[in-house]
This record gives structure tokens, C-alpha cells and sequence, in this order.
């Protein structure tokens, strides 16, 4: 045997197990406004309806789960990189929706007022599970790793 000990883990934020909750509850969220969305959607305006939800729920969910996912890979970075990953990330979730709503926004299999409730939802859905989620850890309120 070596003696050698084993690697120490690197440290990591207090921040971090707060965004993979969010992470989690969100993703688990976007699950459930697809599914209800759908059903709400098909029952409201047929085929179309259950499209433009079914749609939306991946539109918003894209735009809800992009936020935190960029925060928890930007965290192993410096300040420089981790502004450069959270703005970039911003920058083409904007960028991505703009080309979203342009190629979906007159066609004729979906019925874009669902997609857009759906978007709306999943969009004030996420910004309530965050509060919640941050609200109550009980994360310090200084930076508890020394770069």
C-alpha cells in the first residue's frame, strides 16, 4: 500500500445544492405544466391547443432550467468567466426565443395563445419555486469560498 490519501474533494458554494434544487423542483415542474398544459390545451382548443401547451411547456422549460444550469457550470469558473457564462447563457436564451416566436408564430397545427399561457406559466412558475427554494435554505450571506 502507498499511504497516499484520498483526493479531498474540491470545495464547492453553499449556492450550489440550493441551484440543483431549483434545478430539480423546476424540471419537475415543467413535467407537470406539460402534462396539465396538454390535456388543458387539447380539451380548450383540440389538437392545436394540446400542441401550442405541449410547446410552450418546452419553450419555457428550456428558458426556466437554462438559468440555473448555467449559474451551477459558472460556479467552478473566475468572476470574469462566471459573468461571461451567465450573460452569454441570457444572451442566447433571448436569441433563441426571439427565433422561436418568429418560425412558430403563424402555423397553422398549433394554437399559439396556448403556447403563449403556457410560456407565461411556466415563466411565473419558475420565478415562485426559486423564491421558495432560496428563501428557505439557509445559505450565508458571504461568499464561503476564497478565490
Amino acid at each position: 500500500m502507498t499511504g497516499a490519501s484520498p483526493a479531498t474533494p474540491r470545495p464547492q458554494p453553499a449556492s450550489v445544492p440550493v441551484l440543483r434544487r431549483a434545478l430539480v423542483v423546476g424540471g419537475l415542474f415543467v413535467l407537470a405544466l406539460a402534462v396539465l398544459g396538454t390535456v388543458v390545451g387539447g380539451i380548450a382548443a383540440g389538437g392545436e391547443g394540446a400542441i401550442g401547451a405541449l410547446l410552450g411547456a418546452i419553450v419555457g422549460g428550456a428558458m426556466v432550467l437554462l438559468t440555473a444550469a448555467s449559474i451551477l457550470v459558472a460556479n467552478r469558473l473566475d468572476i470574469g468567466g462566471f459573468f461571461a457564462v451567465v450573460l452569454g447563457t441570457w444572451l442566447a436564451k433571448f436569441v433563441l426565443f426571439v427565433i422561436a416566436a418568429l418560425v412558430l408564430r403563424d402555423q397553422p397545427w398549433l394554437n399559439s395563445t396556448a403556447m403563449f399561457v403556457t410560456i407565461i406559466v411556466a415563466v411565473l412558475g419558475s420565478l415562485v419555486i426559486d423564491v421558495l427554494v432560496v428563501s428557505r435554505s439557509r445559505m450565508p450571506n458571504v461568499s464561503d469560498i476564497a478565490r
